[in-house]
């Protein structure tokens, strides 16, 4: 059974009320976004907050994060007001294809449901979290898409034999890939997860290879750079000897 919580250095993620609990794709997401010039943040389907609570950590940005299950949506703003950067995240519980903000944001971030074609879970609460019923890719990007600053961002991570799919799409709304970053788990294995960049303005493509693993247990320098902002240094101590 999973733990009730997770602890990063500066915040603790509590996991209890949500189908979906820390992992390490929703790690990678929020610690490679590029949010460094971004004022205004949209996390879709933030879950326990985590993403939105890292690219807190990294920048000085204001963010919204839009979860449509209310237990999760609670849980989301319980660790919100745990931690240090509360006065500039705001939670809602809400369909995200329903939300019309005043204002676009400068980056969008998503860690998607994907499983479209597996069996669904008997439990309703983690179906919905991990499956594409209700949030398909092409409704995720044209909504975006118009969410979007036209110098703003989306980033994404996927399952990498979907990227193909998810580029078309995009591309029906002027979206492009511009930073790709392919996820290996360990050495000799194929990439079955990748971040992705997508901007209104069609650029050369930056795309590069991140290893987590390099034996068992033993987390490559990359990644351990990646996210040595984030992780207890006794986990990436122990993992790295």
């Amino acid at each position: 059974m999973a733990n009730s919580y997770f602890r990063f250095q500066q915040f603790t993620i509590w996991q209890d009320k949500c189908a979906m609990k820390v992992g390490t794709d929703g790690v990678l997401l929020g610690a490679w976004a590029p949010v460094t010039s971004a004022c205004r943040v949209l996390d879709i389907g933030t879950g326990t907050g985590l993403v939105a609570l890292m690219l807190a950590q990294r920048s000085e940005a204001r963010i919204t994060a839009i979860e449509i299950d209310g237990e999760a949506a609670e849980q989301a703003r319980e660790n919100v007001a745990q931690s240090p950067w509360q006065a500039r995240i705001e939670v809602l519980h809400g369909d995200f294809l329903c939300y019309e903000p005043a204002e676009k944001f400068d980056l969008i971030v998503s860690n998607p449901p994907y499983f479209v074609d597996s069996l669904h879970s008997p439990d309703a609460q983690r179906t919905n979290a991990r499956h594409n019923n209700t949030l398909t890719y092409d409704t995720l990007l044209q909504h975006a898409a118009a969410l979007l600053h036209p110098l703003g961002s989306i980033a994404l991570i996927l399952p990498t034999d979907v990227l193909s799919v998810v580029k078309d799409v995009a591309e029906k709304y002027h979206l492009f890939v511009n930073r790709q970053l392919n996820i290996i788990t360990a050495p000799g294995k194929l990439s079955k997860r990748v971040l992705v960049s997508f901007t209104a303005e069609s650029q050369p493509l930056k795309e590069d290879e991140l290893l987590i693993e390099k034996s068992r247990h033993v987390y490559s320098e990359e990644f351990a750079k990646l996210v040595e902002e984030f992780y207890l240094p006794t986990l990436l101590n122990r993992t790295n000897t």
